[in-house]
């Protein structure tokens, strides 16, 4: 076998090169016994990317007219922790925000129960650091679900 069919070409990818070989990966959240379709089923990163649009998009509005009255410069430094807040209330509530209900969307613990207080705390505070949500793994699993053992199901 050669070098570069092991490691796949780089539009491919190193996943497509050991599923050519025979390498089976099973669905997304497999590995976490959740289904392959429909209800309870691990969220795509179309739709969590979709949530996550319109909840930050909410949250900025709301800064421009309600907190920053008018202004820009100011509504940009009361976004985010007013992403914070809103996502730290509604999850622990609720288990899902405005733009996650919209889409179908809901945070669990692995066991399918709801995400604890302190879960959701550290999760959101990950997921304002940008960069732990943008590295996932196979499962969709972003590394701020990880870290408090938590999985974005669809509803």
């Amino acid at each position: 076998m050669d070098t570069r069919e092991a490691l796949g070409s780089w539009i491919d990818g190193p996943k497509a090169a050991a599923e050519k070989m025979g390498a089976d990966f099973g669905h997304r959240g497999e590995r976490l016994g959740l289904p392959k379709e429909g209800s309870g089923s691990a969220a795509g990163p179309g739709r969590r990317l979709g949530a996550l649009f319109v909840d930050g998009w909410l949250c900025s509005l709301v800064a421009y007219g309600l907190l920053a009255h008018g202004d820009r410069v100011e509504a940009n430094l009361w976004t985010t922790p007013l992403f914070y807040v809103v996502a730290v209330v509604l999850l622990s509530t609720t288990g899902t925000t405005i733009g996650k209900r919209l889409f179908g969307l809901r945070v669990v613990r692995l066991d399918g129960s709801r995400a604890t207080i302190p879960q959701v705390l550290l999760r959101t505070l990950l997921l304002c650091l940008v960069v732990p949500a943008v590295v996932w793994d196979r499962d969709g699993r972003g590394l701020h679900d990880k870290a408090v053992g938590t999985v974005e199901v669809r509803i």
